[in-house]
């Protein structure tokens, strides 16, 4: 058993990193924070957390830093192809994990609370996907998604969906409201991602600024 009421051993964490990064004009995962490749801080944030941590990317795309990824089984599809990509990864190791923490490789202002609370209350919950809306919408690449939902999301990629979100309409969904995730948030930054070369700069000098 885990800190914070989270049995360690059913959550597999997952760092979405096979993106194209086309808008940001270079490898998001790799920018530095503190002098850390977003990549690491994503992957030690959810080793926090959760029994192990795969990173979906092409095998040798993040050697380099030590990492092997795991590859998408449909490069260039989206996102969604990396959230089926993981559940089957889970699926058929055989690890028994029910849950699997989800997330984009470019929020640097996730933290350790918010994750151990959204992967405990995705343990206490019937729903196949638990996530968090923003006033910006459902949060899918900051989710728990159950194991058994694979066939389900499989179904709707192999019928031509790529939106997570119209995906996700398909399953049992249990939403965490902005009245249960604020507490974790009192900036207003949580789910933040850089999309272009100024959010990064932006996120490093508020970053910095906090360790100053």
């Amino acid at each position: 058993m885990g800190g914070d009421g989270i049995e360690t051993k059913v959550v597999v964490g997952y760092v979405l990193a096979g993106g194209g990064s086309t808008r940001f004009g270079r490898d998001k995962a790799l920018v530095e924070i503190g002098g850390t490749p977003m990549l690491l801080r994503m992957r030690e944030l959810l080793g926090d957390i959760t029994k192990d941590v795969h990173v979906i990317a092409a095998p040798q795309k993040y050697a380099a830093l030590g990492i092997t990824g795991i590859g998408d089984r449909w490069e260039g599809q989206g996102p969604l192809a990396g959230i089926i990509t993981a559940l089957q990864t889970t699926e058929e190791t055989g690890s028994g994990a029910e849950w699997n923490l989800i997330v984009g490789c470019d929020m640097p202002f996730l933290t350790r609370e918010w994750l151990t609370h959204l992967a405990a209350r995705a343990q206490a919950s019937g729903a196949e996907v638990v996530s968090p809306q923003s006033p910006q919408g459902l949060e899918p690449l900051c989710a728990c998604w159950r194991t058994s939902a694979v066939r389900q999301l499989q179904n709707a990629f192999d019928g031509g969906v790529r939106k997570i979100t119209e995906a996700m309409k398909r399953l049992r969904m249990e939403v965490v409201d902005e009245a249960d995730w604020k507490r974790f948030d009192t900036t207003g930054r949580l789910f933040w991602n850089m999309n272009t070369a100024a959010d990064y700069d932006e996120a490093k000098r508020i970053l910095e600024a906090q360790r100053a």
